[in-house]
């Protein structure tokens, strides 16, 4: 099979060469305006975003790590509770983790459902306490945790006061019900890293929330701690802004957000109808957005074999779990003993390519491949 004939996990290229007259109109005159950082564009890009969410305020950082950070930072300063531990999956790729740990705060993992890789309720509830300083949840793979059934549950256990910090960096666009994700928790953070669903053309970041408050102490926190220019007025601050570029290049994309994630959801939909017993494509739930393709198989690394010789690139995400990370092995964290779904599942995760700007033709050497894989 030649090179050509290769399906790759992404191809942004193509997604420039699709906007590429909106985008370079918008870039340009950005540039011309002589007006780079904390500009026009990003408030722009901040309130359109935020209305789509359906939330008030939109904070525009340099990354989706630094956000979660951020959101963490203002969640529990302003809750004033006593806990450390914040509850939160192992198999998010480390992200929450990290963020955690920076805040000093001790990450408590728990499991996930089997079918859609999320974190259970259940596994939610059983683990918050009156040590729980904060609960991220993570909207892995573009599905969505029932974030309301969350919040019902910690009000019959006498936990409401629980901050619950949303994790949308794979879930732009997604839905529960007529709820947007990233409006269901008391604070939300994005990833704009070029492969999301909603990505830029280099790193960003935000974080929404409809408490005022909070978004004042991200505001903070993201130039320096500054209360006023040259005036710190928090600790632990830092340089933490995205240029006016890349907002105003998500701008361009952002209109296109729904219809971008509905063909995601195509291709997967069709993956699925050709899946029978050997591989097993998560379910995110009916208001999913397809971030990703991931299917369990029992034999992935033989699976992966014949995908390549077939020409169809594929990607695990993610091999490890954040409690197994030989470099955070000596970090504070719990909950590792109670993992029993994720530790079954991690070494059969398997992502297929899955994005709107893929070919017809494309999706159909995908689907032949895993119909042929099938059949064996």
């Amino acid at each position: 099979m030649t090179k050509q004939d290769s399906v790759p996990m992404n191809d942004l290229k193509r997604l420039y060469d699709r906007y590429q007259v909106e985008i370079e109109r918008e870039v340009a005159s950005t540039l011309r305006s002589g007006w780079w950082l904390n500009g026009a564009m990003g408030k722009r890009f901040a309130a359109n975003f935020s209305r789509l969410i359906g939330v008030s305020e939109c904070v525009l950082v340099a990354n989706g790590t630094d956000a979660l950070e951020f959101a963490l930072a203002a969640v529990v300063k302003l809750d004033a509770t006593r806990g450390r531990e914040v509850i939160m999956a192992a198999n998010a790729g480390g992200y929450a983790s990290c963020a955690c740990w920076h805040n000093d705060l001790i990450p408590h993992y728990v499991d996930i459902e089997p079918a859609s890789q999320l974190a259970g309720v259940q596994s939610v509830l059983d683990a918050a306490s009156a040590d729980t300083a904060a609960i991220v949840i993570t909207h892995l793979y573009g599905g969505v945790v029932d974030v309301r059934a969350i919040r019902a549950g910690l009000a019959e256990a006498g936990l409401a006061h629980i901050p619950i910090v949303e994790d949308c960096a794979q879930a732009h666009g997604a839905r529960i019900g007529s709820d947007m994700a990233g409006s269901l928790g008391d604070i939300s953070t994005f990833s704009f890293y070029p492969t999301k669903n909603l990505g830029a053309m280099g790193d960003g970041g935000a974080v929404l929330a409809s408490n005022p408050a909070a978004a004042e102490h991200v505001r903070r926190l993201q130039q320096y701690g500054w209360s006023s220019k040259y005036h710190v007025g928090v600790p632990y601050g830092r340089n933490s802004r995205m240029d006016e570029v890349q907002a105003a290049i998500l701008d361009v994309l952002l209109p296109a957000l729904g219809e971008r994630n509905e063909q995601r959801r195509a291709i997967l939909g069709r993956y699925k109808s050709v899946a029978r017993h050997r591989l097993q494509f998560l379910e995110g739930g009916e208001g999913a957005v397809a971030h990703l393709a991931v299917t369990l198989c029992d034999d992935r690394d033989a699976f992966r074999a014949f995908m390549k010789e077939r020409g169809v690139d594929t990607e695990i995400h993610y091999p490890v779990l954040d409690c197994d990370q030989i470099g955070w092995a000596g970090l504070p964290m719990k909950g590792t003993d109670n993992l029993a779904v994720s530790r079954a599942s991690v070494s059969r995760l398997c992502s297929v390519p899955c994005y709107p700007d893929m070919t017809n033709e494309e999706v159909e050497q995908v689907c032949l491949a895993l119909a042929e894989w099938e059949a064996m």
